[in-house]
């Protein structure tokens, strides 16, 4: 499935250092630099999230042709884009920071002026099967003929104070606390909910409130979604992390609270591990990462895990006896439905999720949407690929692709009597 994120793309540095003295002549801290880091943002990070987290995702966006254009292209090279041309200076945020604080932040680009949808924008949004608007109240968003192909796509709609009215009936509006006062002038969220639901006349509206976790009205008794306790130093991109994570669960078939109590839950969890100023494009991988630094043997294995049972624990167990880091490929609930049936996955993938990264053996999932696994393979290249079953490694598919890179294909003893077909066939 496809999801395109449509919206404002800005180059977002983050110039790290040590703040040790003053001034001389003002009470203003000196930032020693030690590091430049810079990253998409807007859109593009929301576009760069869900790539990172191996969705099929489609950027669509303006990006001027100046030296920071140039720039923030360099940093979205790993998202696929369909890049229009921007009349404005490309928007840059630069924060200096110390430790995990920004001391200050300079801001460029942008002006007068709105970038216009071309037809190759169009035609991306058209083939999508949900649409993020990640609106960062630059002026895309506005253009007519794209707010008219938007209206034909299910729209989760991520608003922004300078930018317009979401479409008429997008599946999920998602404003902060403080955008939905400025929106409805009520102070109150739940207030908020009522009177932006018909304003929008949007089929539900979510306003996030940080710590607080979330409120949701789609008709009937609003929800409140609770938020995981996690230190927060710099909150900036959550926004982003939550807009990507229930567009892509809503586009993959969850219902709308469990979708929103996703995106909570992985909103709190990228703050915890930094925020914005913590993300690399290879964040899913990071784990991997270390082992592979320091020389170590990074062990993967795959599979549906539906139902996690005791040959589950075992075959999970032996993989990670083979090395240093067990990163486990997990089958979405999509993927799990062309391989198993419609009444399979039992449990949801975001379950599934939670209770493999619970396991002591396991330190990494990764979800991938395929029916097999060679891409999301391709992409952590692991020394040792293993299967459990009634396999033999010539006949699995992906033993000669990870031999490709030296690694070599293990299968593990089969459990008989223990799968979940046989559980549920027992239970029926």
């Amino acid at each position: 499935m496809k999801l395109v994120v449509v919206g404002d793309s800005l180059l977002d540095v983050d110039v790290l250092g040590t703040a040790e003295r003053l001034c001389p002549d003002a009470p203003a801290p000196v930032l020693d630099v030690e590091e430049e880091r810079a990253r998409p943002g807007g859109a593009g990070l929301a576009a760069a999230l869900a790539a990172a987290d191996g969705v099929d995702v489609t950027l669509v966006t303006a990006v001027a042709d100046d030296e920071d254009g140039r720039r923030l292209r360099d940093e979205l090279a790993g998202v696929r884009s369909v890049l229009g041309p921007s009349p404005t200076p490309t928007p840059v945020k630069t924060r200096l920071r110390c430790g995990d604080q920004s001391i200050a932040r300079l801001d460029r680009g942008g002006g007068p002026g709105a970038p216009h949808a071309t037809d190759d924008m169009l035609d991306a949004v058209l083939e999508a099967d949900c649409v993020l608007v990640s609106d960062y109240g630059r002026g895309l968003v506005r253009d007519e003929r794209l707010r008219g192909v938007l209206a034909r796509r299910p729209v989760v709609w991520d608003p922004h104070p300078r930018g317009p009215a979401p479409v008429p009936g997008a599946r999920l509006v998602t404003p902060n606390a403080a955008e939905a006062k400025a929106f409805s002038g009520h102070a109150d969220p739940m207030d908020a909910l009522e009177a932006l639901r018909a304003q929008w006349r949007a089929r539900a509206v979510v306003v996030t409130l940080g710590a607080g976790g979330a409120l949701l009205h789609g008709g009937g008794t609003p929800v409140a979604v609770p938020a995981p306790r996690v230190p927060v130093v710099d909150p900036c991109g959550a926004g982003d992390r939550f807009a990507a994570t229930v567009a892509v669960r809503l586009m993959r078939g969850a219902a709308m609270d469990d979708a929103v109590a996703d995106a909570v839950t992985s909103a709190a969890e990228f703050l915890r591990r930094g925020g914005a100023s913590g993300y690399r494009p290879d964040d899913r991988l990071s784990s991997v990462d270390v082992v592979r630094a320091r020389g170590g043997t990074i062990v993967a294995t795959g599979g549906c895990f539906d139902l996690l049972h005791a040959g589950h624990v075992r075959t999970l167990r032996a993989a990670r006896s083979l090395g240093d880091c067990l990163v486990v490929c997990l089958n979405s609930d999509a993927s799990v439905r062309r391989l198993k049936g419609p009444d399979r996955p039992v449990t949801k993938e975001q379950d599934r999720v939670e209770v493999l990264r619970a396991l002591g053996c396991v330190d990494d999932v990764v979800v991938f949407e395929d029916d097999t696994p060679e891409r999301v393979l391709a992409a952590l290249r692991p020394d040792v690929w293993v299967k459990g079953g009634d396999y033999t490694v010539e006949s699995l598919p992906e033993a000669d692709l990870v031999r490709g890179w030296g690694g070599r294909t293990v299968v593990v003893p089969y459990h008989r009597g223990r799968s979940t077909t046989e559980m549920l066939s027992r239970r029926g």
